[in-house]
């Protein structure tokens, strides 16, 4: 296999991601992951030069198609990589064939992060961002604007499902957005209020402004003017930080994990399903925040993981979620067989109701630290252990 970390470019041209897993020595570990996650995308004729390329000089949008390659991989499908468009034709189990086109919302290599955030101003561009990117795979799919060959011409693309997966890097702050923004453009959904006596309702949004003034649909899966996409693959930890935690090396861990149960399962002695928050030091650089909330015959909430890297489990399908448009011209097939972790989002049109089949324990969201005194004080006085 050709090796992604042998640089073809000088050292300026490279991008910043790259030149420091090449430099520092503490990045041997995660490169052989990384390394793997390319297992046949690499054999694509005419495209593996210009990938490794990509990856060296622009680094998130060949991480994604990394990720989503072992994922695919994961999902127990087949990449046939003698199709050089869209990006993964996919014949999963029972020969079910479907499409992926991968997209990222990055920032230009030029551009500076701000010291100050409004997050309702970060909201509102990375939205537009993620539903700017999906337009313009969907443009691809029609052939708007006289592209020739689109992707609907292709032989291998009709009849089947066609799915976009899509990752936002628009920010430092996009990891850290769990599924809000994604939520807003496919079914309109705005973030939930997060107290007082309308905890959790989530209103609607149809639109938002570009800088312009020009309104941009919210929603989109919402009817049926973005028939053509099937269903869409959505992470924020399918990232250069998914395989630092694959790696096992020595990091501190940030991640937040959705937590839901049936009351009549726990034991009236359960301190970790206790209503409220609490806090617990399990052990040296080991400690967990729980937030629970009773709904109906359920408790649900979150756990925050704070911990050594060689504590922390993560799988490769950790995070990722999928999300059905039920006005698809070519469903997906509900039977196709999701693994535990894999969290899955319906619309139901009859009621307009965001129907979240997450899993117990699915990956919201995770972050990668240092190992210094530093980022052990920071994590522990920003999640509450300190007052």
């Amino acid at each position: 296999m050709l090796d992604l970390f042998d640089p073809r470019f000088p050292q300026a041209k490279l991008h910043a991601h790259f030149r420091l897993i090449t430099a520092h020595p503490d990045y041997a570990k995660v490169k052989p992951v990384i390394q793997n996650w390319a297992t046949g995308l690499l054999d694509r004729r005419g495209e593996s030069q210009k990938f490794i390329k990509e990856f060296q000089s622009t680094f998130n949008s060949s991480m994604w198609e990394l990720y989503l390659n072992r994922a695919l991989i994961d999902l127990g499908c087949g990449v046939d990589f003698s199709k050089s468009a869209p990006d993964f034709f996919i014949r999963g189990p029972r020969n079910y064939e479907f499409n992926i086109e991968a997209v990222v919302s990055d920032q230009p290599a030029t551009a500076k992060q701000r010291n100050t955030v409004n997050e309702q101003d970060f909201r509102r561009r990375g939205a537009l961002k993620l539903a700017g990117k999906i337009r313009d795979k969907l443009d691809l799919y029609r052939g708007s604007y006289g592209k020739k060959h689109p992707y609907s011409s292709m032989s291998h693309v009709r009849g089947r499902p066609f799915l976009i997966a899509i990752a936002p890097f628009d920010s430092d702050l996009s990891l850290s957005q769990n599924n809000e923004l994604i939520n807003m453009v496919l079914f309109g959904m705005a973030p939930p209020v997060l107290e007082g006596p309308d905890l959790g309702k989530q209103n609607k949004i149809t639109s938002l402004l570009k800088p312009s003034g020009a309104p941009v649909e919210m929603g989109i899966f919402t009817n049926d003017t973005f028939k053509e996409i099937s269903a869409v693959f959505f992470s924020t930890v399918g990232t250069f930080g998914k395989a630092v935690v694959e790696s096992k090396m020595d990091r501190l861990v940030r991640a937040t994990r959705y937590r839901l149960i049936d009351k009549d399962k726990v034991e009236p002695s359960s301190k970790l399903w206790q209503v409220g928050t609490h806090r617990f030091q399990l052990t040296t650089l080991n400690y967990l925040v729980t937030q629970r909330r009773e709904g109906g015959n359920q408790i649900g909430g979150a756990d925050v993981i704070i911990q050594h890297s060689s504590f922390y489990r993560e799988t490769h399908l950790d995070g990722l979620q999928v999300y059905f448009n039920p006005y698809a011209e070519v469903p997906f097939d509900p039977k196709f067989a999701w693994p535990p972790e894999v969290a899955l989002n319906y619309y139901y049109v009859e009621s307009g109701e965001h129907i979240q089949a997450h899993p117990d324990g699915a990956l919201v969201s995770r972050q990668v630290f240092d190992l210094t005194p530093y980022s052990v004080r920071f994590l522990l006085e920003t999640n509450g252990f300190f007052r």
